[in-house]
């Protein structure tokens, strides 16, 4: 078992969603001879095949449990476990404590992967689908970046950190427009080849304006600042990982957990939550923002910085990018039906950001 090296696996119309390899299910039994509970059952809950990551729910004689393979490389996960042992033993968020091995240790390394073992936490439930249930999601965000201020990683991680490389994301998007474009030339008979063409040029022009206005804002300051003076985003949080559960609301997943600046989450949840919508409505946005700041207070600094990532056509490359590695498949009629669908989107977006721009002036 000491060669074998995880790797990402497929998933077809032979195997299901939850499908593991058995060569993964075997490390798993070996994984969990470290502890020195019982387990009595095991379920897989989710995969990510493309990754070679996987959770499992276990039920033991000491209650419910989580196993995790983690499908980053080892220095970077340890990085976010010593994040989620931070907030639970120091900060006593609400994120679920790790559970140490017979020899006292976060986690057992095999396969090239870590492993680890978290408390599973019930009963949990998704906030509900309107502006209360993001306003608690929100809320729950700026309690979480609060209390991951200070936290100093283990001395072997390696240090994940997003915060000075706002330009450079920036920038990639503006350089994937141009692969978009000439990738919809080059398949110019698919059906969606036509929709990016009419709305590539727009979309770029809108990144390089948030890029430009990027570099004459407050960012390099914030960034000299410094990653402990920051703390951590979630960089995946939403509606799953912010759940309601004991004594409030409990955050999950830590996995992708590095420092940045904290409206990225912001942002990131507020937009994702305005797609949903079809429409950027100004009461609800100016309602997630108070409730994030009611928890984590905005400087002008930083609204400045949050209107100016959701100038960047955010939706539209998070949905395009998947072209570049499937063309054929990708430039389908129902790619056509949501470019259109995010143009539509989009046009609420801009008389929405012209009204909250000066919510947080000096």
């Amino acid at each position: 078992m000491d060669n074998i090296v995880i790797i990402p696996w497929e998933v077809d119309e032979l195997t299901h969603e939850f499908f593991v390899p058995d060569y993964i299910n075997t490390l798993a039994a070996e994984v969990l001879k470290h502890y020195s509970f019982q387990v009595k059952s095991v379920q897989v809950v989710t995969t990510k095949p493309d990754k070679g990551g996987a959770i499992w729910k276990l039920e033991t004689n000491a209650g419910p449990k989580s196993l995790k393979l983690l499908h980053r490389r080892p220095t970077r996960s340890m990085f976010s476990l010593g994040a989620q042992k931070y907030l639970v033993e120091v900060q006593k968020a609400r994120v679920p404590g790790i559970v140490q091995t017979n020899n006292g240790q976060e986690y057992i390394e095999a396969g090239g992967k870590l492993w680890f073992v978290a408390e599973w936490i019930e009963p949990l439930a998704p906030v509900t689908k309107d502006l209360e249930g993001a306003k608690q999601l929100c809320y729950a965000l700026g309690e979480f970046h609060q209390l991951s201020k200070g936290y100093i990683p283990p001395s072997q991680a390696e240090i994940a950190s997003r915060l000075a490389k706002w330009p450079k994301s920036y920038g990639k998007v503006i350089t994937k427009m141009d692969w978009f474009r000439n990738i919809a030339r080059a398949y110019k008979e698919m059906p969606a080849s036509q929709s990016i063409l009419n709305v590539v040029d727009t979309f770029q022009e809108q990144a390089r304006k948030s890029l430009a206005d990027l570099n004459q804002s407050s960012y390099l300051s914030l960034v000299e600042q410094g990653n402990k003076s920051w703390g951590l985003v979630h960089q995946d949080y939403g509606w799953s990982n912010g759940q309601m559960g004991p004594n409030g609301m409990w955050i999950i997943d830590l996995d992708g957990v590095a420092y940045d600046l904290p409206i990225r989450d912001l942002r990131k949840l507020i937009s994702g939550t305005m797609a949903d919508l079809y429409n950027w409505d100004v009461t609800w946005i100016r309602e997630m923002i108070r409730a994030y700041h009611e928890a984590s207070p905005l400087t002008p600094e930083l609204y400045e910085l949050l209107m100016i990532d959701f100038s960047l056509p955010n939706e539209f490359y998070k949905n395009i990018k998947e072209v570049v590695y499937e063309p054929e498949l990708f430039l389908n009629e129902t790619t056509t039906q949501l470019i259109q669908t995010i143009v539509d989107t989009d046009q609420s977006k801009w008389p929405a950001l012209n009204e909250i721009q000066h919510d947080w002036r000096k």
